[in-house]
């Protein structure tokens, strides 16, 4: 487990979670089944616990355990399983965001910029449009609107233009190809940082994965019992901003709407003023967790 994922904030986010031995849980974003491990370990033999994961590599780190069911699911389908599994409800749901340690350090899976490898970033590479795919298809436009809007770039416009200029004379196939494609573009202050945003991006338009997390939240607050939780790990501020205005107003665009009577509609409540932050030791055992945040909420 500890090979293929190290769980972050894992004894926060349970501690928050798990309330009742008795329920019945879900992990969101099984990875390494770290989380699950530890989910599991504070339920009672009649609690249950179901997790998804669209990553084929994640199925074999199953533990195995009459009480847990691994869907090979995107999270984003979370109330169907639920309406399925456990129609009374969910005691808790817990999701650690972003891409896990395996799908980083696998050089052929394209998530990292340390390898040079086949720019692919699927998480699910069943089926569905590589980076490659992306950024030898998309228009210029296109490609500046995503490293803009998901890799943050002030120069967006820019890399959009090299990536363009250079698919012109041969496609780009690897890391390595987008890395030389871009250099021109890359600050000499900062050139890992700036590469991994322009990475982020990509990955997060290659898996649609502000669209998941949109769905993901509907259908968890949907899902939940009265009292139940949510715990959401993020570690960049677009997931964050998102789960941040869920909790508050019950949308992501943070806009608050109230009834004739002026009660929120938001289905969710802070459990925390402010996100909870791993501690220096976690920090300095694994390096994955310094942008991390967990936000609890709970179901009104």
């Amino acid at each position: 487990m500890s090979e293929y994922h190290n769980p972050v904030l894992l004894h926060p986010s349970v501690d928050a979670l798990v309330l009742n031995p008795d329920g019945f849980y879900a992990d969101a974003t099984f990875g390494g089944g770290g989380h699950s491990r530890e989910i599991l370990s504070r339920l009672s033999p009649q609690g249950h616990l179901m997790a998804f994961d669209r990553d084929e590599d994640a199925l074999a780190q199953a533990p195995n355990d009459p009480r847990f069911i691994l869907i090979h699911n995107n999270f984003r389908f979370i109330h169907n399983y639920t309406l399925l599994h456990a129609a009374g409800g969910l005691d808790g749901i817990l999701a650690d965001l972003g891409v896990s340690s395996h799908q980083f350090d696998t050089a052929e899976r394209g998530f990292s910029f340390r390898f040079n490898a086949p720019l692919d970033m699927r998480m699910n590479r069943q089926g569905g449009k590589t980076a490659s795919d992306i950024v030898n298809s998309y228009t210029q436009e296109e490609l500046e609107k995503i490293f803009r809007l998901y890799g943050e770039l002030d120069n967006a416009r820019r890399v959009a233009q090299l990536v363009v200029t250079a698919r012109g004379a041969a496609p780009i196939l690897t890391t390595d190809d987008l890395d030389r494609a871009i250099a021109a573009a890359l600050p000499s202050f900062a050139e890992h940082k700036y590469l991994a945003k322009v990475y982020q991006a990509l990955r997060i338009e290659v898996n649609e994965e502000m669209r998941a997390l949109e769905k993901f939240l509907s259908g968890a607050a949907a899902s939940l019992k009265k009292g139940g939780r949510l715990a959401v790990i993020t570690y960049h501020s677009l997931e964050d901003r998102m789960v941040k205005n869920f909790i508050r107003s019950g949308n992501i665009a943070g806009e608050e709407e109230k009834d004739v009577f002026g009660r929120s509609s938001a289905p969710l409540k802070a459990v925390d003023r402010k996100p909870i932050l791993p501690d220096e030791a976690e920090i300095a055992s694994n390096t994955r967790a310094r942008s991390a945040k967990l936000r609890i909420a709970e179901k009104v």
